[in-house]
């Protein structure tokens, strides 16, 4: 099961995923995501990992999708605060090195608001 909650903070949205990212909600997650990249009012995107409990192959995908799509408006998507379980899985699969990952969401949107 995933939970999904949407906020704006100090200009910037914030999504916040709760539960697991797995093959049964990816597509639950990536057409909420697709949804917020087509409206204009957001821009940058913090994706809030903080109560994401279990990350697959699948949720990888969501997020290199939507990174695409940001990119593709001249926007970013980062992540925030991830479980040491979901890091491992982050690093183990190179995407430490394609999206941005802060400790937590106050950095998160720091490092977006300067």
């Amino acid at each position: 099961m995933l939970n999904i909650k949407d906020q704006k903070e100090n200009g910037t949205w914030i999504c916040a995923l709760e539960g697991r990212l797995d093959g049964n909600t990816s597509e639950q997650a990536d057409k909420h995501l697709s949804e917020l990249a087509g409206k204009d009012e957001v821009t940058d995107l913090i994706l809030d990992l903080s109560s994401l409990d279990y990350l697959s192959s699948a949720g990888l995908r969501v997020f290199l999708m939507a990174s695409k799509r940001a990119k593709s408006k001249q926007r970013q998507v980062v992540l925030a605060a991830p479980n040491d379980g979901v890091k491992q899985v982050l690093t183990i699969s190179g995407f430490s090195s394609i999206l941005q990952i802060y400790p937590d969401r106050a950095t998160a949107l720091d490092t977006l608001g300067s």
